[in-house]
């Protein structure tokens, strides 16, 4: 019987940054993911804070988008859903996401984090080792990154790994109008937090459309 790390060799990939694991998401992850995902993560800047989202429609909106992202997995575009680890358990996820990849060679990052582990800087250790993984292996030029203005902790997490103002947007939200601050890193002026380990790339270079 084929396994599953055969069909999908993402499965099979770990990054290590520190003592921060991450992995792919799989299904058997998810029951314990949203007992941790919190009331006020930003799925995508456009969107409020999901504080009074029904518990069962916010569950619902974690679990399309984990199977949305494999589904509609290409070379230009994807999305990898990495399970982040901490002292044996899980604590959150970081989303490494390359739209038009081949051409733009850039990346973007979405994260959330539990709220009983934060304020560890675990929040750097998994946007660097989900960079780190683009920039040292998957041949990422530069790495992008957006949130509103009153978002201070992505932020900050931002400016620690050396990311650079790149100007600034409106949106429209259900609240009215929003502002994004847009942020940018160059591989050119990256330098890792902590030094990053990547186990199990070899087999899924062809998912990324690299040999």
């Amino acid at each position: 019987m084929t396994d599953l790390v055969s069909a999908w060799p993402l499965f099979g990939l770990t990054v290590h940054c520190g003592d921060v694991r991450l992995r792919a998401v799989r299904d058997d992850d998810l029951p314990e993911l949203l007992d941790l995902f919190p009331g006020d993560v930003e799925m995508d800047p456009a969107h409020p804070a999901l504080d009074g989202t029904p518990g069962g429609d916010r569950a619902r909106r974690l679990v399309q988008s984990v199977w949305r992202h494999r589904a509609t997995w290409s070379v230009d575009d994807w999305a990898l859903d990495l399970r982040v680890e901490r002292d044996g358990r899980a604590v959150g996820v970081v989303t490494l996401e390359g739209t038009s990849f081949p051409m733009l060679r850039t990346v973007d990052t979405a994260s959330w984090i539990a709220q009983d582990a934060r304020g560890r800087g675990t929040a750097v250790l998994m946007r660097a080792g989900a960079i780190g993984l683009a920039f040292q292996r998957l041949g990422a030029v530069a790495a992008i990154s957006s949130a509103r203005v009153d978002n201070a902790a992505s932020l900050a997490v931002s400016r620690r790994l050396g990311y650079r103002d790149n100007g600034v947007s409106l949106i429209v939200t259900e609240a009215g109008p929003a502002q994004l601050t847009h942020l940018r890193l160059e591989r050119s002026t990256w330098v890792a937090p902590e030094r990053i380990e990547i186990e199990g790339l070899e087999p899924c270079l062809p998912v990324f459309g690299l040999s």
